[in-house]
């Protein structure tokens, strides 16, 4: 095998630039946050000064990963634009997010996604959500690897493990050092480079003697649906644009915006920026359609297996545009891996360093023990979503997958939590869970292996036809209300007697008072400050009066007044 050492050399000068603008970066932060209260929520949150301008570009960036631009190919190659969803719809779980999510959880100050569930639920149950949380974000890491892997295989002649080790190492470094300010002012860059490099590269692969021109104009680029695969192609939109909005990727940027109003302007251009950056994919698909592959390229075979179909993108870059070119190219595909894997594989750390590690493992952890932590969660991260990436075959199914378990899981909890929270309880919270779980595994799922338990209607030839995905979803966030009504009904109303509540949601204690703040969120707060058994007694034995007048003035000074049940007992030192 002949590595392509100019080509390497190629490489290693963009990923030289992109960690020297992250180390500058971080540096600049750790200079300017030296001395503050709250480091890892400076190196989470860029310490909530990010602008319009650089919010917007790394939102963008983050979305556009490898996953997305190779996927985009991919899916054009293989069905037309009809069945390239990934764009379309995550475009439009951006503008969902910025309709219904981002203000409100940028007004609370919350410093994660997971926030509102410890708030709601506790400690332990909330941290139970982290888990369908991480799924998602691991497994969007591992299509982002995978994309780069197969480009720097084809263009480099690297081996495809070699090459998605190597990169995902490239992204711990930088991640490991720069936190959210770094990776926002490398996305700028990154993005950049992902607009010039595929632009650049059109024009040569359009004309390459190769590729038929009048089959190229004239072909159906829209591509159509089988009313066999209607119920797919449906399934598939809703988990997109519903999927995903539950990422912390996406909320890590909502909550690092000086205001809620940015917050939801940046969801709405980012999702503009999103739509137009996956035209140069799209092309470069319907290019490699019309390609005599076997008989006018060096490549000299047809692509009909699915690992030659996954890498559509790079054998375009590298078969039908001179070298050069294609280094662009590949420096394209290596902005939008990196511009994703560093904001996933910080968001999945952020979550267990501040819901799990500090909140529930050690809460008393100092700031130099918490970034010791989370730079160990960065390395995890990375190693299980480099595992994946080299283990399945489908960057596109990568991405589905990615918002699948999302959508089914923690969708109707978070727009539970946010917009009907007096409606939910723990019970519901749990019951809901455990059997959106239990009846998504016994759903089937072909890239991991699992077999089909539960055969939804018109099922057919191994597959569900219908969207059974939405369905699930749907019956999740049912079972939720419906658990949370009966519970509340029962020892509410003294249906069932008070030792019956084992989760202690409805305490006998409980008062309802007007106050600022109320003390789950108090509670919250003062525990990721190692402050939970002070507070608490102060709680007790001052009530709601002056003291938490300034105490929300300090940490919650956006919060509006509201009467809500008041709970004064310990009831989440037991969760």
């Amino acid at each position: 095998m002949i590595i392509n050492t100019a080509g390497i050399a190629a490489v290693a000068v963009f990923y030289l630039v992109i960690l020297f603008v992250g180390m500058l970066a971080a540096w600049k932060q750790r200079k300017a946050g030296r001395g503050t209260s709250s480091p890892e929520e400076n190196i989470m949150l860029a310490k909530r000064d990010l602008g319009l301008f650089v919010g917007v570009l790394t939102m963008t960036a983050t979305w556009v990963g490898g996953g997305y631009v190779n996927g985009s190919a991919e899916a054009v190659f293989s069905n037309g634009i009809v069945w390239c969803q990934t764009p379309f719809g995550y475009s439009l779980a951006l503008i969902l997010g910025g309709l219904f999510f981002a203000k409100p959880m940028r007004e609370k100050g919350y410093i994660t996604m997971l926030d509102p569930f410890q708030i709601k639920y506790g400690l332990n149950i909330g941290g139970l959500l982290f888990l369908p949380a991480l799924f998602g974000e691991t497994i969007w890491t591992a299509s982002i690897l995978s994309a780069l892997g197969s480009t720097l295989s084809v263009i480099l002649e690297m081996d495809n493990n070699l090459a998605v080790f190597s990169s995902a190492a490239v992204a711990v470094i930088y991640t490991f050092f720069g936190g959210m300010y770094s990776v926002a002012l490398t996305d700028v860059i990154q993005l950049f480079f992902i607009l010039f490099g595929l632009v650049l590269c059109i024009p040569f692969a359009w004309m390459h003697p190769a590729v038929n021109q009048e089959a190229l104009v004239n072909q159906n680029w829209l591509g159509h649906v089988e009313p066999s695969s209607s119920g797919i192609f449906i399934d598939n939109y809703l988990l997109l644009i519903f999927g995903g909005i539950p990422y912390q990727a996406y909320f890590q940027r909502v909550l690092s915006v000086k205001s809620s109003k940015q917050a939801q302007w940046l969801s709405y251009m980012a999702a503009i920026l999103c739509t137009l950056l996956s035209i140069p994919s799209i092309l470069l698909g319907g290019i490699a359609k019309n390609t005599d592959w076997l008989n006018g390229t060096d490549y000299a075979m047809a692509l009909t297996s699915p690992d030659q179909v996954k890498q559509v993108l790079p054998l375009v870059l590298n078969y039908l545009t001179p070298q050069w070119v294609s280094f662009f190219g590949l420096g394209a595909v290596s902005a939008a891996v990196m511009s994703s894997a560093d904001s996933c594989i910080l968001s999945a750390s952020s979550m267990f360093t501040h819901n799990i590690y500090k909140a529930i493992v050690c809460p008393s952890a100092s700031g130099p023990h918490l970034m010791i932590a989370l730079r160990v969660s960065i390395l995890a991260v990375a190693a299980i979503a480099s595992v994946l990436a080299v283990s399945i075959n489908s960057i596109y199914g990568l991405s589905l997958l990615c918002s699948d378990m999302v959508y089914v899981l923690l969708f109707p909890q978070l727009l539970l939590v946010i917009h009907a929270e007096s409606r939910c309880n723990k019970y519901g919270c749990i019951t809901s869970f455990l059997f959106g779980i239990i009846l998504r595994i016994l759903s089937g799922e072909e890239l991991l292996g699992l077999p089909v338990v539960i055969q939804f209607p018109f099922y057919d030839d191994g597959r569900q036809q219908m969207p059974f995905r939405t369905l699930i979803m749907v019956f999740t966030l049912l079972v939720h209300l419906g658990v949370s009504f009966v519970t509340e009904q029962c020892f509410t109303k003294g249906w069932l007697p008070q030792k019956f509540d084992f989760l202690n949601s409805y305490p006998l204690d409980m008062a309802y008072q007007q106050e600022d703040i109320s003390p789950e969120e108090l509670h919250f707060q003062f525990m990721t400050n190692g402050k939970l058994e002070a507070t608490l007694q102060e709680v007790e034995l001052t009530g709601m009066g002056t003291k938490f007048d300034s105490v929300s003035s300090i940490s919650h000074p956006k919060v509006k007044s509201s009467s809500i049940p008041v709970q004064t007992s310990k009831i989440h030192l037991n969760n």
